[in-house]
């Protein structure tokens, strides 16, 4: 095992000895350094209530984990996330969300109201949104990636960038140089670029099975230029209602019958087999093609991520950074119910992220530099010694009746799978569950007070 793993099954052990699995509590310690306040930027990983109201908080949501204190089951389950937990910790305020609101679906039913107006909170300074990219402004939830008339939570997903330059605008332009920063992003970025990867397959792969259909099926029409219009026209129609390829290549058949072509019908399995098969190896060649370009932007990322701590948080003050880098998303569930090539991506999505991050802060004496994706990776392949039963496997039952928005921002004590989940590695498909968050929060302190920060 390597020296972190052990350093932080260390930790875990000791917070479930000291603390009852209940996470980190400050006690009567004193600290080599005292802050003044905990100032977080980032995504839903950090994020402390951005979205808790409206439906959300009627759902008993508000936060990308186990919601709400579930002590009384299990002592794990806090509701906390590892900022709050390392607040506690260092005897600051419970940190509280910098925005609140939603730009999302309006809605007479409270619990599925998503139009909230946003507030500002004047004494708050967690800026961490969920769905937040580094520099990018929409991201995972935000009202512009769903289609017209569906129902959006409408994330408001303010950038790294905007969250830095709201707190300078906030506090003067500068930070007082006594505070703990905790910057971690990044993870919307890649989950946004697999997203993009997989829509632009998908449309690569919806054109060769419409051009292998016409291919085959117009030349037996009566009128083959007719015949093509027609079955072209069949497509787009069927494809508008669904993208499902065997109702596409039944709607294709059927023009082609009605044009002439009287063996459409009965050579049908082997013209859909053929255009599946060709629909598939062109997605296949588009991810091969691009997965490059996914790669060299979340590098980008990476970079600007690290540039924005240097110019923006220690220039202007701030003397005590912790910067966490992406966690190994390749060992998510949500990575896990993809390809293995897929999952080979990922990693080396999140190493060039983390590369290019460390390589912008990591000899700077006022940044401390956490290697969260090493440690989870560790977790993942050797659970034991860090106290998790479970490293692949939802806590939280995202099924439609238990959990309107599959997701952990709605997953309370009341919608969790059955079982013990409270030492489960994720609430959702990648989310950390409370008890997890206190790895991370155990681990942080711990690389602190070596760098001698506590």
């Amino acid at each position: 095992m390597r020296k972190t793993s052990y350093a932080l099954a260390l930790l875990a052990a000791a917070a479930l000895a000291a603390c009852g699995g209940n996470g980190p509590s400050a006690g009567n310690q004193t600290f080599a350094t005292k802050y003044s306040q905990q100032v977080v930027f980032g995504d839903s990983l950090s994020d402390v209530g951005t979205y808790a109201v409206g439906g959300i908080a009627l759902m008993g949501g508000g936060t990308y984990t186990i919601n709400g204190d579930n002590t009384s089951v299990n002592p794990e389950l806090t509701g906390k996330n590892y900022t709050a937990l390392i607040a506690a910790q260092l005897s600051l305020p419970a940190p509280c969300a910098a925005q609140t609101g939603l730009m999302g679906t309006a809605s007479t039913n409270p619990v599925l109201n998503f139009s909230v107006p946003v507030t500002y909170h004047a004494d708050c300074y967690n800026y961490a949104q969920g769905g937040a990219r580094v520099t990018e402004a929409v991201g995972p939830g935000n009202a512009a990636l769903v289609a017209p008339g569906a129902m959006t939570i409408g994330a408001t997903t303010v950038p790294v960038v905007n969250q830095i330059a709201n707190h300078l605008k906030k506090v003067g332009g500068k930070f007082k140089g006594d505070e703990l920063v905790i910057v971690m992003a990044g993870g919307n970025d890649a989950l946004e670029l697999l997203g993009e990867l997989t829509a632009g397959a998908t449309a690569a792969g919806g054109q060769a099975l419409a051009q292998s259909l016409v291919t085959q099926l117009a030349p037996g029409t009566t009128n083959p230029a007719t015949g093509a219009a027609a079955i072209g026209a069949a497509i787009q129609a069927q494809a508008a209602k669904s993208s499902d390829a065997t109702a596409i290549i039944q709607a294709a058949i059927g023009a082609a019958a009605m044009n002439g072509n009287t063996a459409a019908v009965a050579n049908a399995a082997t013209i859909g087999a053929t255009a599946g098969a060709a629909a598939q190896a062109a997605g296949l060649k588009y991810q091969t093609d691009n997965a490059a370009i996914l790669v060299t932007k979340m590098g980008t990322a990476g970079a600007q991520l690290g540039a924005l701590v240097e110019q923006q948080i220690v220039a202007n003050g701030a003397t005590h950074v912790v910067v966490n880098n992406l966690p190994d998303v390749s060992i998510s569930p949500s990575a896990l119910s993809q390809s293995a090539d897929t999952q080979k991506l990922i990693a080396t999505m999140v190493s060039t992220f983390n590369n290019q991050l460390k390589s912008a802060v990591g000899s700077d004496a006022k940044v401390l530099y956490v290697d969260l994706a090493a440690i989870s990776h560790d977790q993942a392949t050797n659970p034991k010694p860090y106290g998790l039963t479970n490293t692949t496997t939802p806590a939280c039952d995202l099924s439609a009746a238990k959990n309107p928005l599959g997701s952990s921002l709605v997953c309370n004590g009341k919608n969790l799978v059955a079982g013990d989940v409270s030492h489960y590695m994720f609430a959702d498909a990648v989310h950390p569950t409370p008890f997890e968050y206190a790895l991370i929060a155990r681990y942080v302190l711990e690389q602190m007070s070596v760098k001698g920060w506590l």
